[in-house]
């Protein structure tokens, strides 16, 4: 990076990207924005605004993302069913592509040609971050400090000693046992501990839902409404998509819901543990998910897994602004159409489960599943389906037969092969 340059600073108010601003200005005498994207995680942003300053920013600015990232991010994944290997709900994957569209807006606003983010080199961040700026706007050029052979720091201690050296507001300790990231959706959590696979995650890692084993004795129901695949609602009432997560994050934490412990694959190569806390999210996957059982036909349903595979991929390799995701995103938006209606949650101590669901889209009908008798569906008719149903598989063994020369033995009671080990 060029000396005098003005960069923007992708700012979290944490050690690293406090000490990045001095940094930055020793080394490069650089005009420094410090940008700080507030989605929902629980910070005094006034305290990081002013912090900025004190550090050395020439501005300091805090944006509300909260909404657009729940609107814009977390309900196409909510409605695509993407889910990272089965597990990972995606909370930091979603977040890092709007954060980038947020940098370059200002960026562009204020005539920087440089962004500059605090991930290091081993992480997914940096691809996401990084990946997603050069698609929306390829002139703008990356620095990362923790990448840079200029960089002198190796350890938190360095960094907690030079913050002091200039005179940089820390309220960090040399201990930190875990690496967190948070915002409305969930919580992270890796490193300490998690680092050996083989022990358990300790209950203090907990810090938006209690214990399966604190939760209390008994199953609370929460009902959960949809329009077109959006949750617009809960117990009846209807709510803004902040209003909403938040009241299914207290109600979901409260049972012990959403905390999963996995290890991943991590898109630079290596295999992570991470704890992730996702209390509200969980209901509402878990809903969604039971409502298009309840109103998509087979084929559509079982394709869109595969799209919601392809899906998460992509969001979590960084990918959100590929031709590719916007064609998925095409393709979803048309599954949810009908995608409406009401689902009851039961959630008992860690456990998150569809108990009812109703639709004026179902396809569900009584009259047709009943094993009583109707008028709808003609027993009898299954004859000829399974005939045709199976016929490519009698022609196959019929060819078989013949190629073996197999015949069929007239004279016992049941028709059987004589090469067939299970004559009777």
């Amino acid at each position: 990076m060029e000396k005098g340059a003005k960069v923007v600073l992708a700012y979290s108010g944490g050690l690293d990207t406090s000490a990045v601003i001095p940094w930055l200005k020793d080394e490069y005498d650089a005009e420094v924005i410090a940008v700080c994207c507030n989605a929902g995680q629980k910070e005094d942003y006034d305290f990081i605004k002013d912090k900025a300053i004190k550090s050395g920013a020439a501005k300091s600015i805090v944006l509300d993302i909260q909404e657009e990232f729940i609107t814009d991010y977390i309900w196409p994944t909510v409605k695509a069913g993407a889910i990272y290997e089965d597990a990972y709900l995606l909370g930091t994957a979603m977040a890092r592509p709007l954060m980038a569209k947020k940098l370059v807006e200002v960026a562009e606003a204020e005539g920087a040609y440089y962004i500059v983010h605090g991930c290091t080199g081993k992480g997914n961040d940096q691809v996401r971050f990084e990946t997603s700026i050069k698609a929306l706007n390829p002139q703008i050029k990356m620095f990362a400090p923790w990448r840079s052979e200029n960089w002198p720091f190796e350890s938190r201690e360095d960094l907690i000693e030079y913050s002091k050296k200039k005179n940089v507001p820390i309220t960090q300790t040399v201990e930190k046992v875990y690496s967190r990231d948070e915002n409305i959706w969930h919580i992270s959590h890796e490193g300490g501990n998690l680092e050996d696979p083989w022990n358990e995650h300790l209950d203090d890692i907990h810090v938006l839902s209690v214990t399966p084993e604190q939760a209390p004795d008994k199953p609370e129901y929460v009902e959960v409404t949809f329009e077109k695949g959006v949750p617009v609602a809960v117990d009846g009432e209807a709510m803004g998509p902040i209003e909403l997560l938040t009241k299914l994050n207290k109600v979901a934490s409260a049972n012990g819901v959403g905390t999963i412990d996995i290890i991943e694959n991590r898109l630079v190569g290596m295999k992570s543990r991470g704890v992730y806390e996702t209390p509200g999210g969980t209901v509402i996957f878990e809903a969604h998910k039971a409502l298009e059982r309840l109103i998509l036909d087979r084929e559509t349903m079982h394709y869109k897994k595969i799209i919601a595979e392809k899906f998460a991929e992509l969001c979590y390799n960084g990918l959100w602004f590929s031709p590719l995701m916007n064609a998925l995103m095409a393709f979803v938006d048309a599954t949810q159409e009908e995608v409406s209606g009401t689902v009851k949650m039961k959630l008992y101590k860690g456990s998150c489960s569809a108990a009812a669901s109703k639709s004026d889209y179902s396809l569900y009908s009584e009259e047709f599943a009943t094993f009583s008798k109707d008028d709808v569906y003609n027993q009898s008719d299954a004859t000829g389906f399974i005939n045709l149903w199976s016929l490519p598989l009698k022609i196959r063994a019929i060819e078989k037969q013949n190629r073996e020369g197999v015949k069929l033995d007239e004279t016992l009671e049941r028709k059987v092969y004589k090469s067939s080990e299970f004559v009777e």
